[in-house]
């Protein structure tokens, strides 16, 4: 369908595109939101094309196609020297890891950016800056060269810090740095990592590949050992885990609505994603070593961020706490080293991004008509908010893992494999389930049903408008699709994560 089409730089181009037209609006910034929407949209139209080609045409003898020879073979693969002397290239591709979050990214910058319509203040910075956003994690998602891989990393970084520190609410600026000062001090330790591998391995070049290919007989146990910490803090923090996640609920409370969609639904996908592209296959006797390690982390994040979502008092703060637990899975899902844990760590990650902007969104429709997020504070906006109160409903469900729907099946696979890996430790994180459900059903029912509240004035309280209630709907839909039919994204996970396990002999 894309021969000879360099069909991703197309598709990281085109929200490029998008933002530079928003900034260059002038005193024409109200129509800001139809450019983002309109380059946005484009992308997501041709990322869904992307998706169909990648399942329908065959993989080996295609043009477009990069098979590894024993790394991971990719489709719709571009690869053009940059800076010839230091190996440093542009290279980008899509496999069964990235394939998912490729699109998610696509389809969650264009619903924030229709969910924002009503943004008044500076719409073309705030506009431009998602579009910015969008860039750079589609970057991360496709690139095969470290440095560029790095430099995809970093940018990501700037319009989150703005979009906190200039929409956010009256904590920005503290919440703003202090997103910064974390993410930052472990892109420090992710470069240091980076910079290890390429001097290491010898090879003058900063190819994924190519430092893996070197690496195989390059790298000692305990270089791949002390790498591989470095890595893992610099991915982990963005995952994020237990101890550096301090900045993330401050960073969701005080950022926009489509902000925290943003980052909960993709900034927290990079240090996933991160530890299963980079970490484990490049450095696979470190992550052995590692290994208690990883599931003690996982196990502590999903306990932790269960827990203290018991005693949360804003909404959008509780929402955020269970971002931490439920990102652990994925964690877990990478340590216990199988086939299918890891597969279903991957797929956790697609179907957090789907659940967690549904509730975050969801948290903003509350914020917008009643003018506050504390949950004590509301009761029974059923009666005046009925179909924000079903969705709602719904995306607590998806949370908690109710059968049916996406988060089901993948956290579901992952007590499984850990059950298999480390049998009755599986009674520590498989507590959460019911702490999950505890908290979520405990604030469903304190917001939404019972009397009236009358702590704040409901008079002018009205159900969702078309743009809330059209993107929300949208993700429903597809929790739905997922939850029903989660091998459409599994059987394309599967083929990769066997790759990655072969690197330590089995799975």
């Amino acid at each position: 369908m894309f021969e000879g089409v360099p069909i991703i730089s197309i598709i990281i181009l085109l929200p490029l595109i998008g933002a530079i037209m928003s900034f260059s609006l002038g005193r024409h910034d109200k129509y800001a939101k139809w450019v983002a929407l309109g380059f946005s949209t484009a992308a997501l139209v041709l990322s869904l094309l992307v998706v169909v080609a990648f399942m329908v045409e065959p993989n080996t003898g295609s043009e477009g196609y990069h098979e590894g020879n024993g790394f991971f073979d990719f489709q719709f693969y571009e690869e053009y020297s940059w800076i010839e002397s230091l190996g440093i290239r542009y290279i980008v591709g899509l496999d069964g890891l990235s394939i998912a979050l490729f699109v998610l990214t696509t389809l969650l910058s264009t619903i924030s950016i229709l969910f924002s319509w009503d943004t008044k203040l500076r719409p073309k910075e705030y506009f431009g800056l998602m579009l910015v956003l969008e860039v750079g994690v589609l970057g991360v998602f496709t690139t095969l060269d470290y440095f560029v891989f790095y430099v995809f990393w970093e940018i990501v970084l700037i319009p989150m810090y703005f979009l906190i520190g200039v929409w956010g609410g009256p904590n920005k600026d503290y919440a703003a740095i202090k997103f910064f000062i974390y993410t930052h001090i472990a892109s420090l330790a992710l470069l240091i990592a980076i910079m290890a591998m390429y001097f290491e391995a010898g090879a003058n070049s900063f190819g994924m590949e190519d430092i893996w290919r070197a690496g195989q007989s390059e790298f000692a146990r305990t270089f791949q050992i002390a790498v591989f910490a470095a890595a893992f803090f610099g991915f982990g923090v963005k995952l994020p885990m237990v101890p550096f996640h301090t900045w993330l609920p401050d960073a969701h409370v005080e950022a926009p609505t489509a902000g925290s969609v943003l980052l909960a639904g993709l900034l927290l996908k990079m240090g996933g994603y991160g530890i299963i592209r980079v970490a484990m296959p490049t450095l696979p006797e470190g992550a052995e070593a590692l290994q208690l390690v990883m599931a003690a982390i996982a196990i502590a994040s999903i306990l932790y961020g269960a827990l203290v979502c018991l005693a949360q008092r804003d909404l959008k703060k509780m929402v955020a706490f269970s971002s931490i637990s439920h990102m652990g899975f994925v964690l877990l899902g990478y340590a216990t080293f199988t086939q299918v844990g890891v597969a279903a760590g991957v797929f956790q990650m697609f179907a957090h991004g789907l659940v967690t902007a549904v509730l975050f969104m969801m948290c903003g429709v509350v914020q917008h008509h009643c003018g506050t997020r504390i949950i004590q504070d509301l009761g029974g906006l059923s009666k005046k908010m009925p179909a924000a109160s079903t969705m709602m409903t719904i995306g607590f469900l998806a949370s908690l893992g109710l059968p049916g729907l996406v988060s089901f099946a993948a956290e579901f696979m992952v007590l499984a494999s850990m059950f298999d890996t480390w049998a009755l430790w599986l009674f520590l994180p498989i507590i959460s389930v019911a702490i999950t459900a505890a908290y979520y059903l405990w604030a469903l029912q304190r917001s939404m049903f019972g009397p009236l509240t009358t702590k704040i004035d409901t008079s002018h309280v009205h159900d969702m408008n078309w743009y809330e209630s059209v993107p929300v709907g949208l993700l429903l839909a597809l929790i739905a699709l997922f939850g029903v039919f989660p091998l459409v994204v599994f059987q394309y996970i599967d083929p990769a994560v066997r790759i990655v396990l072969d690197l330590f002999g089995g799975g």
